[in-house]
């Protein structure tokens, strides 16, 4: 017991930021969805983009993906990052006021994406499309939130920084590191500019951001919310610590090497691809340890997934987080990938891991949290949270299962030789 429980005096808490990431979280995630539901509408209807430019399949697409990813995922790791580091250090937020300073700063990169991709701006790069002013005001951001989570860490009561924040503390620093390394960039005006690379090291570059930052940024802060809130939920503590520490540096150093497979078959050097390939294929075992751990964290409390549906998100995100990091690694092999790559099978595969594992364990965690940032032990209605979680269950298996089949009739369909073209393009040279 620390000093302070021992004098019977509670830490008071900064829960309003809090409070206030949580609800913007669950704001985006609805605009985010809502937005990826009408560009894949459009794929079918392509008149629903009503011949207004910034309507456009390829002006939505990148707002779809940075809403769901940055706006909806990043305000759920800053709430669940400001709420665990409180509760497992004791002790109040460090500088509140620069913790605001980061819930409406990056309300306001949300804004400022939401108007410049539908308008053109953009540097083209994926999961990085933001012009050079938006990437300056993510840096100080993103500095102020690093100096607030670790400013924690610092003036902590007890003595143990629990493996939560671990994971929480890699996500902050890692993605740091990707954003300042592939946003450097050549200004030409204020809404345009050139990336600083060219060519195959600007191709490497953007992977190397690219596949981090779903390893960082959608792996690594998501399993600080499942170190925490899965025993919390489930009353048990976690099946192994050791485990989880393991998990934390086996992956940690892995994934970093990783970035290369999306650039198989291309100018990459054939020694780049294959180290891709290589660091892809050891992933399985720490992200297969991490998911284990966390499933027997239920050990001696398996009963409470019948009538709990909060731990049914949180459980079942972790099934998913296990067939995604199977399939990735499996996809990054070069047969494999020669017959993926392109195809539907890719999207499936990103869809599984960011609305199976992202979406699952974030919303299990805010079905957790909410209630109690109002002071209330449940939500309001815990059939609702059982019927959405059947709902969204059932939808994303249909939805990744439809890709599989299609990605896979893809890839085959182009291996297949075309003699009919084939002699038709001869005769025509003849």
């Amino acid at each position: 017991m620390n000093a302070m429980a021992a004098q019977g005096a509670a830490p008071v808490y900064e829960d309003r930021v809090v409070t206030q990431f949580a609800l913007a979280a669950v704001l985006w995630g609805v605009v985010g969805m809502a937005v990826g539901v009408l560009i894949a509408a459009q794929l079918t209807w392509p008149e629903l983009n009503f011949g207004i430019p910034w309507l456009s399949y390829g002006r939505l697409r990148p707002l779809h993906t940075n809403a769901v990813i940055f706006a909806f995922g990043g305000c759920a790791l800053m709430a669940t990052s400001f709420h665990v580091v409180q509760r497992t250090c004791q002790v109040r937020l460090f500088a509140p006021a620069l913790a605001h300073f980061t819930f409406w700063g990056w309300q306001a990169v949300i804004v400022l994406a939401a108007v410049t991709l539908p308008l053109g701006m953009t540097s083209g790069k994926e999961y990085a499309e933001l012009e050079w002013p938006i990437d300056i005001l993510i840096t100080l951001v993103w500095v102020a939130y690093a100096v607030v989570f670790f400013g924690t860490i610092g003036i902590r009561k007890v003595r143990h920084i629990y493996v939560a924040n671990w994971f929480f503390g890699a996500f902050i620093l890692t993605v740091a590191l990707l954003h300042l390394v592939n946003s450097a960039a050549l200004p030409v005006s204020l809404t345009k500019s050139y990336s600083a690379y060219a060519g195959v090291q600007d191709a490497m570059v953007q992977w190397w951001y690219g596949h981090n930052a779903v390893g960082f940024f959608l792996t690594a802060g998501f399993l600080g919310m499942m170190y925490y809130y899965i025993p919390k939920q489930a009353e048990r503590p976690v099946y192994s610590y050791r485990l989880s520490i393991v998990h934390f540096w086996a992956l940690i150093f892995t994934y970093m090497w990783a970035g290369p497979h999306h650039l198989h078959y291309t100018a990459l050097p054939d020694w780049a691809q294959s180290v891709g390939m290589v660091f892809s294929l050891v992933l399985l075992a720490p992200s297969w340890g991490g998911m284990i751990n966390g499933i027997m964290t239920l050990s001696g409390a398996w009963h409470k997934l019948r009538d709990d549906p909060i731990l049914k998100f949180l459980i079942v995100s972790l099934s998913f987080y296990g067939m995604s990091t199977f399939e990735g690694p499996m996809m990054s092999i070069k047969t494999v990938n020669a017959l993926s790559h392109y195809t539907d099978w890719t999207v499936g595969h990103v869809h599984s891991g960011a609305l199976g594992w992202v979406g699952f364990i974030s919303m299990g965690s805010l079905y957790y949290l909410i209630p109690r940032m109002f002071g209330r032990k449940e939500m309001y209605s815990v059939r609702a949270i059982e019927l959405h979680f059947w709902i969204a269950t059932i939808g994303v298996v249909l939805y990744i299962a439809a890709m599989w089949i299609a990605g896979v009739m893809q890839g085959l369909m182009w291996r297949a030789i075309n003699l009919t073209a084939r002699w038709s393009t001869a005769s025509s040279r003849a």
